[in-house]
């Protein structure tokens, strides 16, 4: 789905200064204008999930959007054109989003979508954003056929971007990664959706090319609770871990469950699982627990120590947790694609295709990395880090560049 960012703590809550960005607008000297002075107003659309199980991700995506729209506007980036963020709640559920990307098509004043977080979700938002001719940016969808299509090589909507890499690399990164600790054997599990059925489809694909064998196939129902069951199937297989398709609220009870009876073997999951609600949710018995992420740890560049402390500045209510940095470079990708689109336009909706193109060939140093796409609309970043729980944190063990 979606390098977490483990800096984030509980910051006392304060007025969005984004408040404060919207009196820009009466001001003339602030740069080009419409006829009566006061600026044109533009906007990037949120859509994730702000409610919820999934709003600690969904509101870490808006807040890091925010940020990208608050500096630009006081950099008066793109001249004669105020920037305004209008965030929808997708519940990371498919027909609630669809109907979210309806109402921010029919916003003529929306250049852009960041979204959204579950690639499920965006199976739907797709086809709604790309009949509007209005470009989205995913910071966190990982699923491949979202850009290459069911045949691995048909683009299916050409205003789909995103900047986080896809389960491919994720997958047969986790692969190598349990190899090379000498773990053999291996039971997956995953939720039937579409992001944690294709994360364990490639992990499993990479992990039997590298010799491993998958010992039991599995699946949960994600609106149940009690995987006492499925954990009953697969113990019997004695793996050596266990490795999970899906996200945190399932992934933790499911840690929890499985040491209970007796499987004490490290869970392991996606960028789905690589949150602390897991850790909170798993206990005392999720270290050892195991987890790949996009990216590399964001503290550990130059600048992702700036996104962070800047983040940190703006007194957002929420961290900015997973796809803070992903969500932040999505974001300016869009800001740099409205440099040059909105430069002589009259109004948002007339520029559409030329935002879809200039951010098609954006290229800038970034949070993540050189943030640029290829001719899928992928990022061309293929590095993931793999996390071990130590002590209650989730610590990183090794990031490889998989390009």
């Amino acid at each position: 789905m979606r390098s977490h960012m483990k800096f984030a703590v509980p910051i006392v809550a304060a007025a969005l200064a984004l408040s404060a960005c919207g009196t820009r607008g009466e001001d003339p000297s602030a740069g080009g204008t419409g006829g009566d002075g006061a600026k044109k107003t533009v906007k990037i659309g949120v859509i994730a999930p702000l409610s919820g199980d999934l709003s600690a991700l969904g509101k870490g995506i808006q807040h890091s959007v925010e940020l990208a729209v608050m500096q630009a506007n006081e950099a008066n980036a793109v001249p004669g054109w105020e920037l305004k963020v209008e965030p929808v709640d997708d519940e990371g559920k498919a027909e609630v989003g669809k109907n979210g990307a309806t109402k921010l098509a029919s916003d003529d004043d929306v250049a852009a979508v960041v979204g959204n977080l579950n690639s499920s979700v965006s199976q739907q938002t797709q086809p709604v954003f790309a009949a509007a001719n209005i470009v989205q940016v995913s910071p966190a969808n990982t699923g491949p056929s979202l850009t290459r299509g069911a045949d691995g090589n048909s683009r299916p909507y050409k205003t789909f971007f995103r900047t986080c890499t896809t389960d491919i690399t994720q997958g047969a990164f986790a692969a190598k990664f349990l190899l090379d600790q000498g773990i053999k054997s291996v039971a997956t599990i995953h939720d039937k959706k579409t992001y944690g059925q294709g994360l364990v489809t490639y992990f499993t694909e990479s992990f039997k090319e590298g010799g491993g064998t998958i010992v039991a196939a599995e699946t949960i129902n994600p609106d149940e609770s009690n995987y006492t069951p499925v954990v009953s199937k697969v113990a019997p297989a004695k793996p050596q871990a266990v490795y999970y398709g899906g996200e945190y609220p399932q992934a933790g009870p499911l840690s929890q469950q499985m040491k209970a009876a007796g499987l004490n073997v490290p869970l392991m999951g996606g960028d789905g699982i690589y949150d602390p609600t897991f850790i909170q949710l798993a206990g005392e018995t999720s270290n050892g627990d195991l987890a790949t992420s996009v990216g590399e740890p964001t503290e550990n560049t130059e600048a992702g120590k700036k996104f962070l402390a800047d983040y940190e500045a703006a007194n957002f209510a929420e961290p900015a947790a997973a796809y803070g940095g992903y969500s932040y470079d999505a974001a300016n990708a869009i800001i740099e694609g409205l440099k040059v689109a909105l430069k002589d336009a009259e109004d948002v909706k007339s520029a559409r295709q030329a935002v879809i193109d200039a951010v098609g060939k954006v290229s800038f140093a970034g949070v993540t990395g050189q943030v640029g796409f290829d001719e899928f609309g992928d990022t061309k970043v293929k590095v993931i880090t793999g996390y071990k729980v130590d002590g209650g944190k989730w610590v990183a063990v090794k990031s490889e560049n998989l390009g």
